[in-house]
């Protein structure tokens, strides 16, 4: 079972009981950077996994150094999760792999979050991305959220857009606005609707 945090990855503080798309795949690797084995394979009941999920979902929304310019995403397959996604800060690796060792029923992780190479013209890219995303009349909306849905990831002037938004409008908005920014080569919008009759309430 593939979980994005933001369709989740954080689907957002704002939707955490929302189900996964089922076509999202995370590629893996059968080596862990941690090395528990034994159960680590072995399944859980549907009631044990959906416990798992809400708890890794939880501990990775709650991460403090988690933000706009990250993607968490996250795997469960039987007693083993696994990290994938882009982080900025080296630290938020690591911490997201302690978090979720400590959770009850994750015998086993799987770290395979990239940091980001330093770079200033990528943060000049970020920061001009989110500028010209938040404060745009029709999206100005989803930067009030306590986590913004709309996560920009940006790696050697190329900018993807991951997260989740109210409609086709409001995602076709998001990648015209990114495509405006000086500087950028590529943008790849990943962005996923919310079902119209589910709403995201705002906090």
């Amino acid at each position: 079972m593939v979980l994005p945090l933001l369709m989740p990855s954080v689907v957002l503080a704002n939707a955490q009981q929302a189900q996964p798309p089922s076509d999202q795949t995370v590629q893996t690797q059968p080596n862990s950077t941690t090395s528990q084995q034994q159960p680590a394979n072995e399944s859980l009941s549907p009631e044990a996994e959906d416990k798992l999920i809400r708890e890794v979902r939880h501990e990775l929304i709650m991460l403090p150094y988690y933000g706009v310019f990250d993607n968490l995403t996250f795997r469960v397959d039987g007693r083993t999760v696994t990290l994938a996604g882009q982080v900025t800060n080296p630290t938020l690796k690591s911490d997201a792999e302690r978090v979720v060792k400590h959770i009850e029923g994750a015998d086993k992780v799987v770290n395979n979050l990239e940091i980001l190479p330093p770079s200033p013209a990528d943060d000049r890219i970020r920061r001009a991305v989110y500028r010209a995303i938040y404060s745009y009349g029709p999206l100005f909306k989803y930067g009030n959220m306590a986590v913004p849905p709309i996560h920009i990831i940006v790696k050697n002037g190329r900018v993807t857009l991951e997260g989740v938004v109210d409609n086709e409008m409001d995602k076709g908005l998001a990648g015209m606005r990114a495509n405006q920014v000086p500087g950028t080569f590529e943008v790849t919008n990943n962005l996923r609707v919310v079902n119209p009759g589910n709403p995201k309430k705002k906090k």
